[in-house]
């Protein structure tokens, strides 16, 4: 089969999307299929088709008088910004991979609700379409108009993703989601048939990921400390200033620790500040963006993730693989992969005392703790097959493509 693996997101970036697609390719790939991944490019600049280095830049798509006037058909008082803001994007993006062609592909597995309702604008009838949705798209976009952006018009703002939310996850073939929550959610909340959703957990690459855990880097852990690491994106919605907040609290008891941030993202600066105002700035240590994630984790003692909203987090997976005790907030799909007190703990999400308190207990217990990540690895290892998780992916293609058929 021709495959096109595509997103609505920034490519290459970092977080689960972009690695997701990765691995699928390698493995479908391996399978004898050929692969293409296509997305937004650096700030939503261009659209592109990254294997084959190919893009269309949106100056090209159109001109800039007719962009202007675009612009102004949507300034009109009753249009939320946030909505005119994705309006545009959606807009570059048709025109972007209309541009780029899509009629060699037998099948077109979309990543996200916006590149789905995209996409399915601008097919063929005759292209089968699956997508994957990693989240609730909905949830973080309507918080972030009615608590971070707050205008006027979020009530409009919320209708619109509310639907969004619907079209992304029926307009395709068969829909799959990583969990129960994420079924659940979208049934529920979004009247989405359940007849239409696929539940299949992700799969990862355990084989490379265990290899480059072996590959040393400059960074050294320090002799005399426990290292408490945070990997992922600087964002509100992961909970990182919670805990900070936690190991302000925890410095008053105790300070046989550091604690390693790993990621970058849009509040990296003013978590680096809120870490200098609570004097952490000895204590915590802000790495920034980079690629020996595997390496860090292996010289690291508990993972934490103090996340306020979430799917199925990569930065856990990884974590269990790693064999690392997890803190992780009891929200979205975390609790399906987590068992609290035996392959890991479930924290109430932005309850920092709880969060100190969790800390402070597996570095008061090593042995409790060691326990915590040799089980996590054991149930990591089986239950993260790539092999498995590609099989059942390759069962949707030729169900989606029957089903496109047949109709």
């Amino acid at each position: 089969m021709k495959i096109l693996l595509a997103t609505f997101w920034i490519t290459p970036h970092v977080g689960g999307v972009w690695n997701y697609m990765q691995q699928l390719k390698e493995k479908l790939e391996s399978f004898g299929h050929e692969v293409d991944l296509l997305g937004y490019g650096e700030g939503h600049n261009y659209v592109h088709i990254i294997n084959e280095n190919r893009r269309i830049e949106k100056d090209k798509l159109i001109p800039l008088r007719t962009a202007k006037l675009l612009e102004k058909s949507y300034s009109s008082k009753h249009v939320d910004p946030v909505v005119k803001y994705y309006e545009l994007l959606r807009y570059f993006y048709e025109l972007g991979v209309r541009n780029l062609g899509l009629e060699k592909y037998d099948l077109i597995h979309t990543q996200d609700v916006f590149s789905t309702v995209c996409i399915n604008r601008i097919k063929s009838n005759t292209t089968a379409l699956v997508a994957t949705l990693h989240g609730c798209v909905a949830h973080e976009l309507k918080h972030y108009v009615t608590h971070i952006h707050k205008t006027p018009t979020s009530n409009l703002a919320c209708v619109y993703f509310d639907k969004l939310e619907f079209e992304g996850a029926t307009y395709a073939e068969i829909t799959i989601v990583a969990n129960e929550w994420l079924k659940n959610t979208l049934t529920s909340e979004f009247h989405v048939p359940a007849e239409q959703l696929k539940v299949y957990h992700y799969g990862y690459d355990t084989e490379s990921f265990l290899k480059r855990m072996d590959e040393k880097t400059a960074i050294q852990r320090p002799t005399d400390k426990k290292v408490i690491i945070y990997t992922g994106r600087l964002s509100e919605f992961k909970g990182v200033h919670h805990l900070l907040g936690a190991l302000s609290q925890l410095k008053k008891s105790r300070n046989d620790w550091v604690c390693w941030i790993v990621g970058d993202g849009p509040m990296q600066e003013e978590l680096i500040n809120q870490s200098k105002a609570l004097g952490l700035e000895n204590d915590v240590f802000f790495f920034g963006r980079r690629d020996d994630i595997p390496y860090l984790l292996s010289i690291s003692d508990i993972f934490v993730l103090p996340t306020l909203m979430e799917n199925q987090p990569l930065s856990v997976i990884e974590a269990q693989i790693s064999g690392k005790a997890v803190i992780a907030s009891d929200v979205g799909g975390v609790p399906e992969i987590i068992e609290h007190g035996i392959t890991g703990v479930l924290s109430p999400a932005g309850d920092e005392q709880m969060l100190t308190m969790h800390i402070n207990y597996l570095l008061e217990n090593e042995p409790y703790m060691k326990n915590l990540g040799f089980n996590a690895k054991k149930w990591g290892l089986e239950h993260w097959s790539p092999d498995k998780a590609v099989q059942k992916v390759l069962g949707v293609y030729e169900n989606a493509i029957f089903k496109k058929r047949n109709k």
